[in-house]
């Protein structure tokens, strides 16, 4: 994994599309007092040597960076195309002024043709008189690529019919909203420290995964650590995790965990 010590993981956002508390919704979990029951969209954030990187800009993108504290930022990775992944990237101009630097950001092909149409102000070529996100894009075709001396490694999940990646950095790996993993991805999970998978509910649902099956993942791949992000409102949180095996917890926002450089 380089040289630059070990790496440190955000949660920054532990929710499902529409977030927890749902607008509009007054269930046990959504009036729960408990700050871990309240879940921003899914989000991680990645430091390592320095260097931050985040995986989505949810539309709680700014929220959730103002609350981290993060006055640098790096690089983005995108899981995906759907808007609770990609529709906070505006909120990268901040971070453009006080760098004075363009951003990198890394896709599929599909995934970054659909932030392209949803952005086209910034892709398209012509006088502004407003700012925009100085971008600089990067299409992803499967391969292992180096980040800052990080190895990362997409990871092909299905979402429902539609191919989405996760990410492997280390002993670290980040699985969101997926209903299957392919057999040529889990052995590229193997040797584990910390995995974090998609586990929306008990109920099962066409493209995500359940509780009772990401803890059958677990159990196949055996790391370390692991932890159920993408929660809906059915799950109360301590309710959830006390019936969970030990080496499984659910994450909440704003939990940080550090990750050895070794392989």
């Amino acid at each position: 994994m380089g040289g630059e010590g070990p790496l440190k993981i955000t949660v920054l956002g532990s929710g499902t599309s529409v977030g927890v508390p749902t607008p509009g919704c007054h269930c046990e979990v959504c009036t729960s007092q408990d700050p871990r029951d309240n879940r921003l969209r899914p989000s991680v954030l990645i430091n390592y040597g320095g260097h931050n990187i985040v995986i989505d800009t949810t539309p709680d993108f700014r929220t959730q960076m103002l609350r981290a504290k993060v006055d640098r930022l790096d690089a983005v990775l995108y899981t995906h195309s759907h808007a609770d992944h990609i529709m906070g990237l505006d909120d990268v101009r901040p971070y453009n002024f006080r760098q004075k630097t363009r951003i990198p950001i890394f896709a599929s092909a599909e995934t970054m043709g659909a932030i392209q149409r949803s952005f086209q102000y910034i892709f398209n070529d012509g006088d502004r008189q407003s700012s925009i996100p100085q971008l600089d894009t990067h299409t992803l075709n499967g391969d292992a690529f180096e980040l800052f001396g990080l190895k990362c490694v997409p990871i092909r999940l299905m979402h429902g019919r539609h191919p989405i990646y996760g990410f492997r950095f280390g002993r670290a790996a980040y699985l969101t909203d997926h209903s299957d993993i392919p057999d040529e991805s889990m052995e590229q999970l193997r040797n584990l420290d910390v995995l974090f998978l998609d586990a929306l509910r008990h109920r099962p649902h066409p493209t995500h995964s359940t509780v009772e099956r990401s803890i059958k993942t677990v159990e196949q791949l055996a790391p370390c650590r692991a932890f159920f992000t993408h929660i809906c409102h059915d799950l109360p949180h301590q309710q959830t995790e006390t019936a969970l095996p030990k080496n499984i917890r659910l994450a909440y926002d704003g939990l940080e965990l550090t990750v050895g450089d070794s392989e």
